[in-house]
């Protein structure tokens, strides 16, 4: 397949339930990107050699990058409220960044210090309250970082009691910073490795649930990569198997009782590994879209069934700027798949 890099726009002659849709080249650049966010109507992002920056979704020359460290950091987190942006590198120590939306000044403002340190994800539910997890250290919970009040202030909370132990050999996966989701006041996080579980927290009172599911599991590569809720009820994980990513067993699964139980879905019949699954905007949870390394994928029946809509590869992190324009990201660049109506 000819690559993105020399076409920077490529007319895609695909129909998707009635509609074709165009790809377009927004970046390229010497980067591994694995976490975007949308704002102001710019993708931004963090990445690899402690990279972050924005490109305009209406003009892709207004574009700026800067490094928010001297050290070669990588980013696999970034979150946002409504003054700044948040960035946490992974391993030890992390550094927890703060950027302000306006002027791109930076700061640190917490550091997590604990020599197993690998922060896999990074969300706030409001303005306010925002919750990274790393994967656990000697006492076998998920070490988590909290803010209450914006990411002035941020607590550690590895010891919390609260928290379910993880099994032996269970962690996360810091693909595309989304085995974390919210909707209103509920937060899930998903874990792989040895178990692939569901962990829910209510009303940010640190009162974990953990629940089983049917995904494959039992080695460190396998598990769920990703999840996204619709509502409080409605959710989806992906994943699969990162050394074996043809295999399509058991790597996708739904829920319609908040994360409690897992149906598989489509088990054998996708296009395999997979790295983020967003639901799309204004279609009631119907329609959704996925992307692996090898692949962009699309589900028109609340992921019962998925057809493969792009071979297009190394691509993480994807993100709907609108119900018609995805945003992807990956190495070394950023693309954006626009749906139009026949």
């Amino acid at each position: 397949m000819k690559k993105l890099l020399l076409f920077p726009f490529i007319i895609i002659s695909l129909f998707l339930q009635s509609q074709k849709f165009t790809i377009d080249t927004l970046l390229t650049d010497k980067i591994s990107i694995r976490a975007i966010q949308l704002w102001d109507g710019k993708v931004w992002y963090a990445g690899t050699d402690s990279k972050f920056g924005y490109v305009d979704l209406e003009n892709v020359n207004n574009k700026k990058q800067i490094r928010l460290s001297q050290k070669s950091l990588q980013f696999r987190t970034l979150a946002q409220n409504n003054k700044y942006f948040y960035a946490i590198n992974i391993e030890s120590p992390a550094y927890f960044f703060q950027v302000d939306k306006k002027t791109l000044d930076f700061k640190v403002v917490f550091n997590d210090n604990d020599p197993t340190a690998f922060y896999d994800a990074l969300k706030f539910t409001d303005y306010n309250f925002g919750l990274a997890f790393s994967d656990p250290s000697a006492n076998q919970r998920l070490n988590i970082s909290q803010t209450r009040n914006g990411g002035a202030n941020w607590i550690n909370c590895k010891n919390c009691k609260d928290f379910p132990y993880l099994e032996k050999g269970e962690a996360a996966f810091a693909a595309s910073n989304t085995n974390i989701a919210s909707f209103r006041n509920v937060i899930w996080i998903a874990t792989g490795g040895a178990k692939s579980r569901i962990y829910r927290m209510k009303n940010k009172d640190c009162y974990w649930q953990v629940f089983e599911t049917p995904f494959i599991q039992g080695t460190s590569s396998q598990g769920i990569y990703s999840i996204d809720f619709y509502d409080k009820n409605f959710g989806i994980a992906v994943g699969g198997d990162y050394t074996k990513q043809s295999d399509n067993i058991n790597n996708i699964a739904t829920t319609n009782d908040g994360g409690q139980t897992w149906q598989i879905q489509a088990s054998g019949q996708n296009a395999g590994y997979m790295t983020c699954v967003k639901f799309r905007p204004n279609t009631k949870g119907k329609e959704i879209v996925a992307v692996g390394d090898q692949h962009i994928s699309f589900s028109s029946d609340y992921g019962k069934t998925w057809k493969k809509i792009s071979d297009e590869k190394n691509l993480y992190a994807c993100e709907w700027a609108d119900k018609n324009t995805l945003i992807l990201a990956g190495k070394d660049k950023i693309i954006r798949l626009k749906f139009s109506n026949n």
